[in-house]
């Protein structure tokens, strides 16, 4: 078997392969939006593994942020129109990005004190139950996935009313969250189903390797792994549709906090050496190395959640200047950036610009199993009522209150909840995954290094670190990435040769079998 090695003038070759396509290759474009009944990803489905170029940029956005800046995709010639474009204009020229809801445009809302209370809570139950009746309409055995927190104690209660035959489903992530007593509590007294699921790393990897093939496109959001784990147990219970409440926040508002503040001046955009994040003094420390990394990323981007790669890592990941492709894609949404009026104007587009890696977890993973996908929140008369006809004071209360009218339809119901205590900032085991399949994914690295040529050289490094949730969480962006790669890499011959094999472990073993093999 001969050694298989890249030199950097091979490494620029296959980086150019990737991001170039040829002149007269087929663009798709998708309407991502939330708003529409369901998502056609059939255009991806006639399309052959050539005709689907990897774009190296979208890789560098995945590692950078967790998923890829709309309205690009992880393949140089499928485009995405998500919130905030116009799906009439041509994605792959140079759309125009614009969210119309922010605060400053909700010129018509009435001033506090002169709709009655009662009224609002009112229209917003029936409206939430009317978007409810819609966007569930063909789901015969639904779930919610039922956090506990605001967003789906509200869904919980008028999924009482308008479809009662609803489980709730809720995931226990880790010990850092407190909201699962609030989840029981609320079905309980609805008289709700309830169902709960225990995170396990190991079998939520080897869910989402098994649906690696059937999922149309790549995000690496942090919760994707716990959505694997869910989507296949809800198919695996009987359910045929999932119900996420996802998409409130940005017609509701998004308040920002002092840590926010704090966090936005510390953001500066400067190059620190990764030997100071892996020093003695700092290494085991999560909170260092998540302000020393702020450091490193811009005022915007630090609205983003969670540890992600560094530009230089990414540089060294993928084997070339890469990051800074990644950094400029910004550039699209720059003229609404400028124009916010405010800090939580500013983080209003950021959840815009997230929501297209958090929603797609839903969207790809759902079409995977075949289930169907319901986001009741992104519906156009509930939207267009909350943004124009609530308000100030009852989207946010004093002292940065979100979602003031959620609170008092919930305190309608319930006196008091769990969840306004605190919440947690994980919701998977990213320690454990990486102890229990650091392995597995380091062969992946080595399987996948035409694409990622550096991802082996950082997993050795850092191996040692990954107890610390700042290096789990990128040890868990390369678990999630690396393998679809490879599934893409290896091609429908390598599927079709491991059709037989009936483990997630064999399936990606014999992948890995083949391509050697193919080396030899």
């Amino acid at each position: 078997m001969k050694d298989f090695q890249l030199d950097e003038s091979s490494i620029q070759a296959t980086s150019f392969a990737l991001r170039s396509g040829t002149p007269d290759r087929l663009n798709i474009q998708i309407d991502t939006s939330p708003y529409i009944s369901e998502i056609d990803f059939s255009p991806l489905d006639r399309l052959q593994d050539l005709d689907l170029p990897l774009d190296l940029v979208s890789l560098a956005d995945l590692l950078r942020n967790s998923f890829v800046y709309p309205p690009h995709s992880i393949y140089q010639n499928v485009k995405l129109a998500s919130t905030g474009f116009d799906p009439a204009q041509n994605m792959h020229a140079a759309p125009q990005y614009h969210y119309r809801f922010q605060s400053a445009f909700a010129q018509s809302r009435p001033p506090s004190g002169i709709v009655d209370e009662n009224t609002l809570l009112k229209t917003y139950h029936r409206l939430l139950c009317h978007s409810i009746a819609r966007t569930t309409a063909h789901m015969h055995a639904p779930w919610l996935f039922q956090s506990g927190g605001k967003d789906s104690t509200v869904l919980a209660i008028a999924l009482s009313e308008t479809r009662p035959d609803t489980t709730c489903f809720t995931y226990l992530g880790g010990n850092e969250e407190n909201e699962v007593a609030s989840a029981i509590l609320v079905t309980k007294k609805l008289g709700l189903r309830h169902e709960t699921l225990i995170c396990n790393p190991e079998r939520a990897y080897d869910r989402y390797l098994t649906m690696l093939p059937r999922m149309p496109l790549l995000t690496a959001d942090f919760a994707a792994l716990s959505y694997a784990d869910l989507v296949t147990e809800v198919r695996a219970r009987g359910g045929d549709g999932i119900i996420d409440g996802l998409g409130a926040d940005q017609y509701f508002g998004c308040p920002v906090h002092n840590t926010d503040r704090l966090l936005a001046l510390l953001a500066r955009g400067i190059r620190l050496p990764q030997a100071l994040f892996t020093s003695r003094l700092v290494n085991r420390s999560f909170k260092l190395c998540f302000v020393l990394s702020t450091l490193q990323m811009h005022e915007f981007e630090r609205f983003l959640p969670g540890s992600r790669f560094s530009d230089a890592e990414v540089d060294a990941l993928l084997g070339c200047s890469i990051s800074a492709g990644s950094r400029q894609r910004l550039d699209t949404f720059r003229s609404d950036i400028d124009a916010a009026q405010s800090k939580e104007a500013m983080r209003r587009i950021s959840c815009t610009i997230l929501e297209s890696g958090m929603l797609a977890k839903g969207m790809y993973m759902a079409r995977a199993v075949s289930l169907r996908l319901a986001y009741p929140y992104c519906d156009e008369p509930l939207r267009d009522w909350v943004f124009h006809q609530v308000p100030d004071d009852y989207l946010i209360g004093p002292g940065g209150v979100n979602k003031v009218l959620m609170r008092k339809y919930i305190a309608g119901h319930f006196r008091d909840l769990p969840y306004v205590h605190s919440k947690g900032s994980f919701r998977f085991d990213l320690r454990g995954l990486a102890r229990r399949r650091f392995e597995q994914v380091r062969t992946f690295a080595e399987q996948a290094r035409e694409v990622m040529p550096g991802a082996r050289a950082w997993l050795d490094a850092n191996r040692k670190f990954l107890d610390n949730k700042y290096f789990a969480s990128k040890f868990y962006l390369l678990a999630v990435t690396l393998p679809w790669l490879l599934d893409r890499m290896l091609g429908a011959k390598a599927a079709a040769h491991a059709k037989a094999e009936s483990s997630p472990h064999c399936r990606i073993s014999s992948c890995i079998a083949l391509r050697t093999k193919e080396e030899t």
